[in-house]
């Protein structure tokens, strides 16, 4: 499917959907450099994505894929990918795992999640149908037991492992405690989230054949952002070629970077999907220009957007929704998310500013109202891939802010991403 030219997406955009009729209101007609268009804001592009009065979509919904954004809480977030673009997606996805090490009879075992319009399974396994090498496939979904999958790996000889870290440590585990190591797996293909080095020794008992590389990076919502670069860092991408524009903007001002080694906030631009397009879209990662000639960057955590504990995304706007409906005497004066590791699985603390004293029940009862909201986190507590959720009740000076703004840091980051 061939890329559009900027200025055609922007005129296909401005034409055909109300949302960017809207916001490219003030821009100039002809467009020749991306940073004359403005970066577009979440919870403005959201709130028209809906349904049945949508004002995002460039035309009728007539043949599409309809997924949902991985990190949905509330109110669902749709995203159509017509059947071109899906194809043209997978197709460059699945190019980009020979890089990542897929070799030609592969037998690869997807662990990925599906159900619920979610797409990480069928992107995955799509994308191994389109590869360039033969492979042979097994649909097995990251809803399956552990012990299924240990013995899938010894019965078919399994060679890759394609899953989020979750799981695949998870799945190391259960080999491991049966005093097994499963030599005939060579290779362990990670995405949905980062992969920390503490994890590395478990899968290392299990899988001391296996080396360890990204399938890619990718979103429901933003679409193909970057292939896997080989080497000995797996958070290094590049940005797909005639297919991706991928920028690192400054976090308070939005200013491009391109100087190596300094975060920012990453932004893609899609230059083939035309239903939905996604023009300058912050994705919610955080990321550093390592070659910013070959548009080669490294993943280094999260932006203020929402905070990811392993595959479960929590948006701020949400939480504090949450939080909200069941705090009657509004005692929470601040909220902030922090992210922290530790015993090799992640876990969110909603760090929690009062003035008065908050009543006993109450840690319970926002606790309870959070889970509601999103239920996918407690699910995943039970199966023991990540930290139950807990409350960190501070004075409003205690939370931290922004030293050059001095506003509110919305989700802070304290695992290592070094």
């Amino acid at each position: 499917m061939p890329a559009k030219p900027l200025q055609d997406l922007v005129d296909l955009a401005r034409r055909n959907s109300p949302f960017y009729a809207e916001l490219y209101r003030d821009v100039p007609e002809v467009v020749s450099d991306l940073t004359q268009l403005p970066i577009i804001d979440q919870k403005a592009f959201w709130a028209a994505n809906t349904w049945p009065d949508n004002r995002l979509l460039t035309g009728p919904l007539t043949d599409a894929g309809v997924y949902t954004s991985g990190g949905t809480t509330g109110a669902p977030k749709f995203s159509p990918w017509t059947r071109t673009e899906h194809a043209d997606s997978v197709t460059a996805f699945g190019a980009g795992m020979v890089r990542a090490g897929l070799r030609p009879g592969h037998k690869v075992a997807n662990l990925f999640f599906a159900g619920e319009l979610y797409g990480g399974f069928l992107y995955i396994e799509n994308a191994l149908h389109h590869a360039p090498v033969e492979n042979v496939r097994l649909p097995v979904g990251g809803s399956t037991t552990n012990e299924y999958v240990a013995d899938l790996i010894t019965v078919f000889g399994v060679n890759v492992l394609a899953g989020p870290p979750m799981k695949l440590g998870a799945v190391a585990e259960t080999v491991s405690a049966r005093g097994q190591a499963a030599d005939t797996v060579e290779l362990l293909l990670f995405a949905g989230d980062l992969l920390f080095d503490d994890l590395r020794p478990q899968l290392n008992r299990a899988f001391p054949k296996a080396a360890i590389a990204s399938l890619g990076y990718a979103s429901v919502d933003g679409g193909l952002i970057g292939g896997p670069v080989p080497g000995d860092d797996p958070r290094v991408h590049e940005a797909f070629p005639d297919r991706t524009i991928v920028e690192v903007v400054d976090e308070v001002t939005g200013e491009p970077i391109t100087v190596p080694g300094v975060p920012g906030r990453v932004v893609v631009t899609n230059l083939f999907r035309t239903l939905m397009p996604i023009i300058r879209y912050p994705v919610g990662d955080l990321a550093e220009w390592v070659d910013d000639e070959r548009r080669r960057f490294r993943l280094v955590g999260r932006t203020i957007e929402g905070a990811r504990v392993a595959m479960v995304t929590m948006r701020t706007e949400d939480v504090r929704a949450a939080l909200a409906s069941a705090d009657s005497g509004r005692v929470v004066s601040g909220v902030q998310l922090v992210q922290r590791r530790w015993d090799g699985k992640d876990g969110l603390v909603l760090r929690l500013a009062h003035v008065e004293e908050p009543p006993a029940e109450l840690t319970g009862r926002l606790i309870d109202a959070v889970h509601e909201a999103r239920p996918m986190y407690p699910e995943y507590v039970g199966l023991g891939f990540i930290h139950p959720l807990s409350i960190e009740w501070v004075r409003p000076s205690e939370l931290v802010t922004n030293p050059r703004t001095g506003k509110l840091v919305q989700v802070v980051d304290e695992r290592s991403h070094s």
